[in-house]
């Protein structure tokens, strides 16, 4: 019986992989240094979706020479898609340590205790869901399996979506609402909030962005346009990450920690 090549619309190149894995890699070690260096663990998600994200596509090099090996293909196919939903977690945690920095929690239209809760409640449901539709797919002998794990996918996917847009909302309504009205703290020229704010949208519009690509990535099928090509898991999924995760090395949140706890005004410098 001749074995499956699981790689049957193109072969994985290994060039490209290797490359993104070590990018990854790269960033993956200067969050870490970062995230140590100020003690800010609710970045930890961040840090493991980069390591995802390496072994995801270290996996996808390993597929260029074993083509008909199972393990490889689930790997990458798991571990990419999972890891910008650790990064959605951390982006969730910020924005309620930013109210609470600039003492705005009564611009908040949700109290500022459940907005990590809510949000994190959300993607975590997100995340087994798409973990579920992985499992089916990585089961699937028949059509039928494989078509249910893709719907499972593709309504997680949705409800990330879904589930981001309303995070956006209660974010520029605080943003909003507090430019209407500034607190004390928020004035002060040392405690660059907006520019936190402009960073976590720019993050959102990135994961944002890569979930729509996926949302029609499996819509479309195993014999769509983006499923049977190899660039847009690249340009649509790859980069974007890397550009969310350099943001987040960049990111001096500690300072967050800080303000919050101490009325310490956050540091100018990344």
């Amino acid at each position: 019986m001749a074995k499956e090549n699981y790689w049957s619309h193109y072969e994985p190149s290994f060039a490209l992989a290797i490359v993104t894995s070590i990018i990854f890699g790269i960033l993956t070690v200067l969050h870490g240094w970062r995230l140590i260096k100020a003690r800010t663990w609710f970045c930890l998600p961040v840090f493991i979706g980069a390591i995802f994200e390496v072994v995801g596509f270290a996996c996808r090099a390993v597929g260029n020479k074993n083509q008909y090996t199972l393990l490889p293909y689930i790997l990458q196919a798991l571990l990419i898609l999972l890891a910008p939903i650790l990064f959605a977690a951390s982006v969730y945690m910020i924005l309620g340590r930013l109210i609470r920095a600039t003492r705005g929690q009564e611009y908040s239209i949700i109290r500022v205790n459940w907005v990590t809760k809510i949000f994190v409640g959300g993607d975590i449901f997100c995340f087994l869901m798409q973990m579920v539709g992985a499992a089916f797919l990585a089961s699937a002998k028949t059509k039928k399996t494989r078509d249910t794990g893709e719907m499972i996918i593709l309504i997680g996917l949705i409800i990330q979506i879904i589930i981001f847009s309303f995070f956006l909302v209660v974010s520029m309504i605080f943003h909003r609402r507090i430019l209407r009205a500034p607190t004390p703290i928020s004035l002060s020229t040392t405690f660059r909030w907006k520019r936190f704010l402009v960073e976590l949208y720019l993050v959102s519009g990135l994961i944002t962005l890569r979930n729509l690509f996926r949302v029609i990535e499996y819509a479309q099928g195993e014999q769509g346009y983006f499923l049977s090509r190899e660039w847009p898991i690249y340009v649509l999924d790859a980069l974007p990450m890397a550009v969310v995760v350099a943001i987040c090395v960049l990111w001096h949140v500690g300072r967050v920690e800080d303000t919050e706890k101490t009325n310490v005004e956050l540091n100018t410098r990344v």
